[in-house]
């Protein structure tokens, strides 16, 4: 598969949950970024508990080890003073994100992605409030979608939430294990700190097949 094309606007995926403090700064800044690139950004929303679970973890690694859990929130007050953007460490961590993640799959394709995915980053790791509470999701819709009670009623369909499920598979079936990922192509990209290298390689006019495929 070719990571970019002449004359296709490049794109780049991004893999990303709201339980997902690096994913807040990327959320936080994807767009911006993307638009003085001229790439286009493809919103992949996925459950991050599946794939730990499927590691035995049954929580964040930065639970499970907590000397990785005192550097991630100072590195978190480091990179977020960087970018200029609040942050407050949220007092339940990882929170419960199904409905704003199954909302957020349903709207993944509008072009409001982004104001409603900034707005639920910033209830959890700024506001500090429950982001599965209805009334904050609802609140993230407002002004975006013109019944957002009837897109969060469809979002919580049966089919929707089969979709997430399936997103969810595809993301560990490509290699994902943590939030943020982001794809050109198939060459993956991890963490808020590859964000712009992600960028980057999306705007380079490959040739060539993948970098693992043209290893072999």
């Amino acid at each position: 598969m070719l990571s970019n094309a002449p004359g296709v606007q490049p794109q780049l995926e991004f893999w990303f949950d709201f339980a997902s403090n690096y994913s807040y700064l990327s959320v936080m800044r994807i767009e911006h970024l993307a638009a003085q690139a001229g790439v286009r950004v493809v919103w992949r929303p996925f459950l991050l508990g599946p794939i730990f679970r499927d590691f035995g973890w049954n929580t964040s690694p930065f639970l499970l080890q907590p000397e990785k859990g005192r550097y991630t929130w100072n590195d978190m007050r480091r990179r977020a003073a960087r970018y200029g953007l609040a942050f407050n460490r949220p007092s339940a961590f990882p929170r419960n994100a199904l409905l704003p993640m199954r909302v957020a799959l349903l709207a993944s394709n509008e072009p409001w992605i982004g104001s409603f995915c900034q707005r639920v980053m910033q209830q959890n790791f700024v506001e500090d409030v429950d982001i599965n509470d209805p009334a904050h999701v609802r609140r993230a819709l407002d002004g975006l979608v013109a019944d957002p009670d009837g897109f969060m009623q469809t979002a919580q369909s049966e089919a929707v939430k089969a979709r997430l499920r399936e997103q969810t598979g595809q993301a560990r079936a490509r290699g994902v294990f943590g939030a943020p990922t982001f794809f050109v192509g198939e060459e993956l990209f991890w963490g808020d700190d590859r964000l712009e290298d992600a960028m980057a390689f999306a705007l380079e006019p490959i040739t060539q097949t993948t970098t693992q495929a043209a290893a072999e």
